[in-house]
């Protein structure tokens, strides 16, 4: 499998805390704690990302 490649997002709070997402694997997104970039990372699929997506920025 490729290594992902996490980014910061862009609504990080100042103190860091925060997700890192990473979307270079194909149909895969993978989402790890900033705080703890050797822990756990939970990937999913590019679609159920998008889905998730759509469903925060409806609630803004």
């Amino acid at each position: 499998m490729s290594k992902f490649r996490f980014k910061k997002s862009s609504y990080s709070e100042p103190t860091g805390e925060c997700v890192e997402v990473a979307r270079n694997v194909p149909r895969i997104v993978a989402v790890r704690d900033s705080k703890d970039p050797s822990g756990p990372v939970l990937t999913v699929s590019a679609v159920a990302w998008g889905a998730f997506q759509a469903t925060l920025l409806g609630d803004m």
